[in-house]
């Protein structure tokens, strides 16, 4: 299969949740639009230290995380971030490692993603359409 990398925007919600009542200006929402590995062998969102720092997010617990050599190891877990791809967005939280961004699993389903391996790209899932009201 070949790679798929795709341009998203986080957004630190608790910023994004203050703006919208009214409690912080637009200018002081922390966001960035970052380059992102889609990797359908992930569950979660991983961000690099760096980008949460960016964004501000602090560190609200630890998980253990098992990699594809069998090793596991606990890393931080952020507070909630906002994931826009293609338009839409949904709320997750990240973990906190490596030196890149991996979108996985769990924000493909919550957009109703799927990736199209020939094309190297994100498609709606046909299966179950949007419900974009």
């Amino acid at each position: 299969m070949g790679e798929v990398h795709i341009r998203a925007r986080l957004t630190n919600a608790i910023d994004e949740a203050l703006f919208r009542r009214g409690a912080l200006t637009a200018d002081r929402v922390r966001s960035c639009e970052v380059d992102a590995f889609v990797d359908t062998g992930a569950s979660r969102t991983v961000v690099p230290a760096e980008v949460a720092e960016r964004l501000g997010l602090a560190i609200r617990g630890q998980r253990v995380v098992g990699y594809a050599d069998g090793h596991q190891e606990a890393v931080g877990m952020t507070e909630p971030l906002v994931v826009e791809i293609d338009g839409d967005n949904t709320v997750d939280e990240a973990l906190v490692l490596g030196d890149q961004v991996l979108i996985g699993q769990t924000v493909l389903e919550k957009l109703n993603l799927l990736v199209d391996c020939d094309g190297r790209r994100l498609v709606p899932n046909p299966r179950r359409p949007a419900s974009r009201v």
